[in-house]
């Protein structure tokens, strides 16, 4: 976390547009294309995997005794292109997308919190189809995406989180280390989102160096450094004093509140974005990698800086693609700078490792690596700082 302008949130009217086309999330039938999904307790069955670009719809069913949800993801696996949430069990809802050619991922996702079941390959084939609404209509349809991918990440957060703290609680530091770098993920691919609301950024995220003197540190960092502790010379020449059970339930008990708070504010009926913060966003995130993991004063105690470059990479990325369809048809070479630039940075980063292998760690890297993984951050965010002045321009 560093300070900066935070994310402006603000009430709007829900949108009922996703930017692949028009969407209906409604108990009535839908058009075109009709498939079936059923939500299960242990998958997420849809009736086809391919089908031809247009308008496709859904008819999603819950089996389960939980309210569910069903998502389709684009090829990142991250970014929502369509969701349909609040299926009651023995409810069928209606989701209908105008979808383009391309490789896709359906999910469902029972509870409404974790990673979701049946993740499978889904494929859209055939011609481009045109968009389909004025501008404000894709604009309103950009803002409903991207709120969807917000609820989804801080679901995740949450069930990730509680593993993670359960392997804390019970002492069992190797799997709370590996554990760390990879729940974090979540938080830092829609960080100015939490930003966006106060002091709660500050007692999830602040790290020991951002914490004025006689605040309270709390949060990931002060967690890190128990499970990462520093020697004497890396903490000032003072030995560290490992956490006792109970400061440590303490501060465990501190960060699950304060996601399920984050969990709550983004879950709200009023909670939206407006497209400005979207584009913003996207560049906040890359000033994220720029003044604190590319310089590894982030995770001072892990070294797993890279893993959260990786997920700020990747938030930055969902929330350019929400808008690149806006943008394109006012700047096309933007657009083609941009998707150039930032298939270039992830193809550097990859050589380091990924979240699923893991990466090489802060510590580990040479002067020269990090003045090239920098090059590659400057190189992308001279471009991406002009994109929310094209988009709203």
């Amino acid at each position: 976390m560093r300070n900066r302008a935070i994310l402006f949130v603000a009430p709007l009217a829900a949108a009922t547009l996703l930017l692949s086309g028009c969407v209906q999330n409604a108990t009535a039938g839908g058009d075109g294309s009709g498939l079936t999904v059923t939500s299960t307790a242990d998958d997420c069955a849809v009736s086809s995997h391919s089908v031809a670009s247009g308008t496709i719809s859904f008819a999603v069913s819950n089996s389960t005794d939980e309210v569910s949800e069903f998502y389709l993801l684009a090829e990142d696996g991250l970014r929502i292109v369509g969701e349909v949430e609040n299926v009651g069990p023995g409810v069928t809802r209606n989701l209908v997308v105008r979808a383009q050619p391309g490789n896709y991922f359906t999910v469902c996702k029972p509870g409404m919190v974790g990673d979701g079941i049946g993740k499978a390959a889904f494929t859209v084939t055939g011609e481009t189809v045109a968009l389909e609404g004025d501008e404000q209509e894709q604009i309103d349809a950009a803002a409903t995406n991207y709120v969807a991918y917000i609820k989804d990440q801080v679901g995740q957060l949450v069930t990730g989180t509680q593993t993670f703290l359960d392997a804390y609680l019970a002492g069992d530091t190797e799997s709370a280390r590996a554990l760390y770098p990879t729940t974090r993920a979540s938080y830092e691919r829609i960080e100015p989102v939490a930003e966006s609301f106060g002091d709660l950024d500050p007692e999830i995220d602040f790290r020991e160096a951002d914490v004025a003197e006689g605040d309270e540190w709390t949060g990931w960092h002060r967690i890190e450094k128990d499970i990462f502790p520093p020697t004497a010379a890396e903490n000032g020449g003072a030995e560290y004093v490992a956490l006792t059970p109970e400061q440590r339930s303490y501060y465990a008990d501190k960060l699950t509140a304060n996601t399920q708070e984050l969990y709550d504010a983004v879950h709200a009926s009023d909670y939206s974005v407006t497209i400005d913060s979207i584009s913003n966003g996207a560049i906040g995130l890359l000033e994220e990698v720029a003044s604190g993991k590319i310089t590894g004063e982030e995770e001072i105690w892990s070294h797993t800086d890279l893993w959260d470059f990786q997920a700020n990479l990747e938030g930055a990325r969902v929330a350019y693609e929400g808008v690149r369809d806006i943008v394109k048809a006012k700047d096309a070479d933007l657009v083609a700078t941009l998707d150039a630039k930032f298939d270039s940075l992830q193809t550097q980063l990859v050589t380091y490792g990924t979240l699923d292998t893991g990466f090489t760690y802060y510590n580990e890297l040479s002067t020269a690596q990090v003045k090239q993984l920098a090059d590659g951050v400057n190189a992308l965010s001279e471009p991406l700082s002009t994109l929310t002045s094209v988009l709203v321009g």
